[in-house]
């Protein structure tokens, strides 16, 4: 099969279209025919070097794909040869065929192609697990989502207010910002030219946000604090501005805040299995019913890769990007 080889770590040209035989899957696992996979963040982050894929995972980049079931392990009892399924995958997902476990499939949305399919998996799995397990956030409360017009930052503004939250969220022009509002934020706020501390608690009337998903770090860590209402949860899953930064730990314990983040990868097979479960159970009807719709910025043939994440890094794009194969 054909794969993208990362045979040194760095700029984007480092990556290499090259043959390799397709992988066997193991007990629980499926073997996937890949008709499109999803290029996220994290694949930058492993391709730069600072993300190494966890022990036994595939070292060959790629975290989402949709495609055909094509073979199956024996304890395989949810999915049959023929199924069609996009999978959070362990790696492997930039190439021809890649295995998923079982319990990290789930059905394509009605009415999703394939390139839609595989813009689910990574940022659904992130946002349901920092945002609605991890931060508990609640029917009627405020987020704000930094990197709005993000994957993340999309997936994270439907979600919220299809839950009936009121979402706030930054983006860094006035196009960014106007996607925003379209797909449910009450405003989004070009952080390059206006305070977002200021505009969510005058918009709140002093009340602040109740959650906010952060990837950006630095200096946004202690505007946080200050945007935050009072018990509010702050959710770090990134910090693509700096993790080492010195802050004043007052008004953590005077507004009862909570500090937290997660990265997913590295989570066990069980809790994937979890997520995965809630997503079918909780987001998969409003996928179908058309309140929430992946956005997706562009797609690229598998062997455009580089060009995929050159696009990515540039920060000019709205969405996700695909890889189609």
């Amino acid at each position: 099969m054909r794969f993208i080889d990362l045979p040194t770590f760095g700029d984007p040209q480092v990556m290499r279209l090259q043959n390799m035989d397709k992988p066997e899957p193991a007990l629980d696992e499926v073997l996937i025919r890949v008709s499109a996979a999803g290029v996220n963040r994290p694949d930058i982050v492993q391709r730069q070097g600072y993300y190494p894929p966890p022990p036994g995972a595939s070292p060959v980049l790629g975290l989402e794909v949709a495609g055909e079931i094509v073979a199956i392990g024996e304890k395989v009892k949810r999915w049959n040869v023929g199924d069609q399924v996009c999978a959070l995958t362990n790696g492997g997902g930039y190439a021809e065929f890649t295995v998923a476990p079982e319990e990290q499939c789930l059905s394509i949305p009605v009415g999703l192609s394939m390139e839609e399919a595989a813009a689910l998996p990574e940022t659904f799995f992130t946002v349901w697990a920092n945002v609605f397990e991890r931060a508990h956030l609640k029917r009627g409360e405020i987020i704000l989502v930094h990197g709005g017009s993000s994957g993340i930052g999309t997936t994270a503004i439907q979600l919220a207010h299809n839950f009936g939250v009121r979402v706030f969220t930054t983006a860094g022009t006035a196009e960014k910002c106007a996607a925003c509002e379209e797909l449910g934020a009450e405003r989004a706020i070009n952080y390059r030219e206006e305070d977002f501390v200021s505009i969510v608690r005058e918009a709140t009337a002093g009340h602040g946000a109740d959650v906010i998903l952060d990837m950006v770090g630095g200096s946004y860590i202690s505007s946080n604090i200050r945007a935050a209402a009072h018990d509010g949860r702050i959710v770090n899953i990134a910090y693509l501005a700096g993790a080492n930064v010195e802050i004043n730990m007052m008004p953590v314990m005077l507004k009862r805040l909570t500090l937290t983040g997660s990265t997913l990868r590295a989570r066990s097979a069980e809790v994937k299995a979890g997520i995965a479960t809630a997503l079918q159970r909780e987001v998969w009807p409003l996928i179908e019913a058309g309140k929430i719709r992946p956005q997706i910025a562009a797609k690229f043939p598998l062997e455009q890769v580089v060009e995929a994440h050159k696009l990515l890094e540039s920060g000019t794009i709205v969405g996700k990007v695909i890889l189609t194969v």
